[in-house]
């Protein structure tokens, strides 16, 4: 075969004479295409060609900007489109685009330059953690479809980023907490100064008159962080004792607002202990848990508003006499005549009037080979047209279609609180309730025995059992397991997964892209006549590179080009290249060039191509989604834990089957749609198994949401990673056989520190109520009770290395 080098610009490779050249950083480059050739020279014209130097790898793949992109691209032009997200002041405009194809920081640097030497562009900054572009520029000289078409012409695709009005604002709410976690974490330093150099036991010699000015210092700081920063707290223990519903915000806003008025007395009266330094450190140790809870909202917010995004922005409506106008999504209606070009997304549900073609339907069945449709098959919104151009008639629209269905299986999964945080609901309010009852009546006695003690037992008793270290006991062993996880390649992205993992008596594989690499590769060429496997390689690439399927990616590309190629949808592709006509597909077209009869199959495994010619049958090309290579060991690991494992799969083929028979599933399932899916898992949920699901695909979020403990591969889709447990970084399964020990560790540390926890409030209680602790020493108590809790969990950060089937043995720690 013929040796290749990569495109200079994009990394794909070339042929070995290549026909797209340019001079760049003072060489001529080699490029795969004239798109990338193009985007070169525009780099190397605009004096940005240090680009090359500064990028960290290769830029991605641009794309020629065909005329439907430039008819959608325009209609920004329109006043009522552009009004809700161009900002204008004066004469200037500014807008937030999010940019497509960024792979590292000189994309940032590339974009940033190019548009502010624009001669409108005041300013172009680029946040690279979100991609989010900002351009503030004059939009009566320069209109934003020509600002979009500059990026796409160096290579970038762009448009408005428009967030829906739950993420923007869950948004809000992030950025106020995270301002009042900020504030509270300052303040709490400086009132910890302050009220410790009140302590006689670290001055000796403060004068009456530095005490005094220190505690009203002290106060001073508290304030804000009581008024502002706690506010939460306060209103969802009046939302509480409204609903009689008790929840952790009762006990914390009395303990906080019991020493708070405390400290204000001993600042009054220049008296007694300051208990402002507990106020702060009970508002950091908590607004830190209710952030963190905030962000994962936050997520799940943006990754189900993305899923709409997948519609197009416009269309092509047909009128009576045959002839397109683009149109906005919006401006669509039932009944209407649409034409969807060949890789175009179809913009709203319905069903093929005119034409046949193969549909991606990826994103809702998990299977990457499109399905040949015809006229009279139904078409789903948000799926792509492949081959040839097909007119649809609209049937379903907006919460009708079948996209908006999916969602709300995801809202539906989302809403049901799994049976562990019901238990945890209530025991917290029994736990709240003992303690309340407790104070009240160690209240009443005190009253009776020594009113001026009253208050201030009262008030150490709440100290002293704040259940600071029962919120600790979980969160802090969580976050030590899932940094030690992290570095096996498993980002852990919710907390109840390690403990819920002990429970799990059944795993649930998606398979496309999961058990497999989700991508075709050429893995034999059989040839059928005297050309050699390299020259059929090379007829077979010439006809696939004219080609969108995503078959025609196994072929690499062509050293050689193809002429007057057509397309027969579901059936395969004929061009000629030289003198030779050539078919390439299934055996029964290809066969009928020649007139010879179609031959069997090699064999079951895979997908077969037949490559012929007029005079005869060429090769056989066999492909084929390769298994992943530790997908065995991790089934054998299930296998001798004594978990049961099925395999649910979108996709109908045979491989199905045959990988269930290789893997030794105990059940196997195909052609399952997403619903069917989630009434597979519920129907395992209602006989009393605890399911893990492992998948990849926008067709395994309701399953993923759903099932008690959900897995992500790292090469999911945005959607599928947000809206599961935990995402496999590394590809790696056998990654999920740490998981599972690092689980036992970290329930028996849990236990532990729960167990601690629950013996230092029971002891402590007591002592309290009867007057022997000051509130000073219980916020110690409780300090040091937090702080062992904490120790105990950095024990999980001890890396755990696990022996794997057919490996040699290695040292396990597990710690004890």
């Amino acid at each position: 075969m013929s040796t290749i080098t990569p495109c200079f610009h994009c990394g794909l490779p070339v042929p070995t004479a290549p026909q797209f050249r340019a001079v760049v950083l003072g060489e001529s480059r080699p490029f795969c295409c004239p798109g990338c050739e193009a985007v070169a020279q525009a780099i190397v014209a605009s004096g940005l060609e240090s680009y090359y130097q500064h990028r960290s790898d290769t830029a991605p793949n641009p794309a020629v900007l065909p005329q439907a992109l430039t008819e959608e691209i325009a209609l920004y032009d329109r006043k009522e489109v552009h009004e809700p997200f161009v900002q204008h002041e004066g004469e200037m405009a500014e807008v937030a685009l999010h940019v497509e194809g960024i792979s590292c920081a000189a994309c940032g640097w590339l974009i940033e330059r190019h548009l502010s030497g624009l001669p409108c562009v005041d300013q172009a900054s680029l946040n690279l953690s979100n991609h989010r572009l900002r351009v503030r520029w004059n939009d009566a000289d320069l209109p934003l479809s020509q600002l979009l078409g500059e990026l796409r012409r160096i290579g970038y695709a762009a448009h408005p980023y428009r967030p829906d009005e739950a993420a923007q604002r869950m948004a809000a709410e992030n950025r106020r907490a995270l301002r009042q976690l900020g504030v509270t974490g300052l303040l709490w330093m400086q009132i910890m100064m302050a009220s410790m150099a009140t302590w006689p036991e670290f001055n000796l010699d403060l004068s009456a008159g530095m005490d005094r000015i220190l505690r009203w210092v002290s106060l001073f700081l508290t304030t804000p962080i009581v008024f502002y920063c706690c506010t939460d707290f306060f209103k969802g223990a009046l939302r509480d004792l409204r609903t009689r519903h008790l929840t952790m915000d009762v006990s914390v806003s009395l303990a906080i607002g019991g020493a708070y008025v405390a400290g204000i007395w001993s600042t009054v009266t220049a008296q007694g202990e300051l208990y402002f330094d507990a106020v702060g450190m009970f508002a950091l140790f908590l607004l830190t848990g209710r952030y963190l809870e905030r962000r994962a909202r936050e997520r799940t917010a943006a990754a189900t508003s993305q899923l709409v995004n997948l519609l197009p922005q416009s269309c092509l409506r047909l009128d009576s006499a045959g002839q397109t106008t683009r149109i906005l999504l919006n401006e669509l209606s039932v009944g209407d005549l649409i034409l969807v070009q060949p890789g175009s997304v179809i913009p709203a549900d319905g069903r093929i009037v005119d034409g046949h073609s193969s549909i991606d339907e990826s994103m809702l069945t998990g299977e990457y080979l499109p399905v040949p449709r015809s006229s009279g098959d139904a078409v789903t919104g948000g799926t792509l047209n492949v081959e040839t151009p097909l007119t649809v008639r609209v049937e379903a629209l907006g919460e009708q279609s079948r996209l908006s269905a999916v969602v709300r299986l995801l809202e539906r999964a989302q809403a049901e609180k799994p049976p562990l945080a019901e238990l945890a609901d209530r025991v917290s309010q029994w736990f709240l309730v003992i303690v309340l009852i407790s104070a009240v009546i160690v209240g009443l006695v005190w009253w009776q025995i020594d009113a001026d003690r009253a208050f201030w037992i009262v008030l150490a008793l709440l100290v002293a059992t704040c259940p600071c270290a029962l919120a600790l006991a979980t969160p802090t062993a969580l976050t030590a397991a899932t940094g030690s996880l992290h570095r096996l390649g498993l980002l852990v992205t919710r907390g109840h997964v390690l403990e819920g993992l002990n429970h799990i008596d059944t795993v649930v594989f998606d398979k496309t892209g999961t058990l497999t690499e989700g991508r075709l590769t050429l893995r034999k060429v059989d040839t059928l006549s005297e050309l050699s496997a390299e020259q059929c390689l090379a007829f077979a690439a010439a006809l696939e590179n004219r080609s969108e399927h995503p078959i025609a990616q196994a072929f690499g590309r062509a050293p050689v080009a193809a002429t007057d190629v057509t397309s027969q949808p579901g059936a395969g592709l004929q061009g000629r290249v030289g003198n030779r006509t050539l078919r390439i597909g299934k055996p029964d077209y290809v066969a009928q060039l020649s007139g010879v009869p179609a031959p069997e199959v090699p064999d079951a495994a895979g997908q077969w191509l037949l490559l012929g010619d007029d005079s005869g049958l060429l090769a056989w090309f066999g492909l084929d989604d390769r298994l992943r290579d530790d997908a065995s060991s991790l089934l054998e690991a299930c296998r001798r834990s004594g978990l049961r494992t099925l395999l649910l799969s979108g996709d109908a083929s045979r491989a199905v089957q045959t990988i269930g028979e290789q893997l030794r599933f105990d059940e196997v399932r195909g052609g399952l749609s997403p619903a069917e899916k989630l009434t597979a898992l519920r129907d395992l949920q209602h006989t009393g198994h605890r399911v893990l699901m492992v998948g990849d695909g926008i067709n395994d979020v309701p399953v993923l949401a759903a099932a008690d403990i959900s897995v992500a591969m790292g090469s999911a889709t945005d959607l599928a990673k947000t809206n599961a447990d935990a995402v496999l970084l590394s590809n790696r399964l056998d990654s999920l056989v740490d998981t599972f020990v690092t689980a036992r560790r970290c329930r028996r540390i849990i236990i532990q520190n729960l167990a601690w926890a629950s013996l230092y409030n029971g002891l402590v209680l007591p002592f309290a109520a009867l007057g022997w602790i000051t509130p000073l020493w219980a916020a110690l108590g409780m300090s040091f009770s937090s702080l062992l809790v904490v120790l105990n969990a950095l024990r999980l950060t001890r890396q755990t290395t696990v022996r794997r089937p057919g490996q040699p043995a290695q040292k396990t720690t597990f710690g004890r």
